[in-house]
């Protein structure tokens, strides 16, 4: 018996659909709760807009649920692994596990076979639910709530250089010569970097060279004088290539298309550190949920008359909510260049899967 790594099948299936109800019902919970204050604290911004009701609301949910679900379902398989742990000891059933041989492995076994389950499914939920829904909600922020685009590839808060000049847009859409931005701002400034005009414009689309604006209001500032030209071009130095690779959104990329993305940035001689720590983590976040119960399995043993239950408890969540932080904090230093991608993506994973297996090897092994 000490042999195999899974208990009985009849034994496996009743701890796996266990912890199944228990992810389940946490997951609920922790999205529902976090939709309604979410809801609260962005319903005005919503309804300020004419036309917007109840419907745009109801949009707006939809394209938050799928974000919160990715977010908090790694929280979710830990707070249901301490819960499943933890009925399992008061019933004295991990207790009667042991009696029988089997090994602390053993007992988690049906555990980490479900959160690998659950995070291979994160995985392909993130990749085809969740960027698609972070793109459109993005875009629609970005036009203030008002009328969703209906384009394709959608980027925010565009911000391009053209030999001192500024170009901002707050989106665009599209690719090669067919890119479309919207709700634009040009800076033009002299030789000392002054601003000397600006230029506000609902469009701009790809003249070849340059880039016509239409719908134009222009603000001199030397002499403090506004007009509004049919249409304007500007920035003939700015290409659509260089466009195309001003912004890249991990978060609203999948995986394969984002690897297209880093290898279009390397060719062209552009920075890739961040994207390849996002793009490694898309990877080994949704790991985080395997790793769960090997951290709260120190909430399992013990016998639960000793009065250290709830300590066992506390531990184990405390060692899970430690890898969240590590993780995060491990992820921004690669953003800044502090940590190579992939040590950043993958140490506080692999710490602490050694830590989990550590204090469970010493404690009950």
């Amino acid at each position: 018996m000490q042999l195999d790594f899974f208990p009985s099948r009849t034994l496996t299936l009743y701890l796996a659909k266990m912890f199944v109800a228990r992810i389940a019902a946490m997951l609920f919970v922790l999205v529902l709760v976090l939709m309604m204050l979410d809801l609260l604290s962005s319903s005005g911004e919503i309804l300020a807009v004419e036309g917007n009701g109840q419907g745009e609301l109801l949009t707006y949910a939809g394209l938050r649920i799928p974000q919160l679900v990715s977010r908090f379902l790694p929280y979710s398989v830990l707070l249901a692994t301490l819960i499943t742990l933890v009925t399992l000891n008061q019933n004295s059933e991990v207790i009667a596990m042991k009696a029988a041989g089997l090994s602390a492995h053993q007992v988690l076994a049906p555990l980490l076979l479900t959160a690998g389950l659950v995070s291979v499914a994160t995985f392909a939920f993130n990749e085809r639910v969740v960027t698609r829904a972070t793109e459109t909600l993005k875009a629609w922020e970005a036009v203030e709530y008002g009328p969703i685009p209906e384009e394709e590839r959608v980027r925010t808060n565009i911000y391009l250089n053209d030999n001192g000049n500024i170009l901002t847009a707050g989106y665009l859409a599209g690719s090669g010569e067919g890119i479309v931005m919207r709700q634009v701002t040009w800076y033009e400034r002299n030789a000392d970097g002054m601003i000397t005009e600006q230029v506000e414009a609902e469009e701009a689309r790809y003249a070849a060279p340059g880039w016509q604006l239409s719908g134009v209001t222009r603000f001199g500032v030397q002499n403090a004088v506004t007009d509004t030209p049919d249409t304007l071009l500007v920035g003939e130095a700015l290409t659509p290539d260089q466009i195309d690779l001003a912004k890249i959104d991990p978060d609203a990329e999948p995986f394969w298309t984002l690897t297209r993305s880093i290898a279009e940035f390397e060719r062209a001689g552009r920075p890739t550190a961040e994207l390849r720590a996002k793009w490694w983590h898309k990877i080994s976040g949704p790991l985080s949920a395997f790793l769960m119960p090997l951290l709260g399995a120190v909430a399992a043993f013990g016998l639960a008359r000793s009065g250290q239950l709830f300590v066992r408890a506390v531990i184990g969540m405390a060692l899970g909510f430690a890898y969240f932080v590590v993780d995060n904090a491990a992820l921004a230093m690669g953003s800044f260049g502090g940590y190579p991608p992939f040590l950043a993506a993958w140490a506080p994973f692999f710490l602490f899967l050694l830590i989990g297996e550590t204090v469970l090897i010493r404690t009950e092994e």
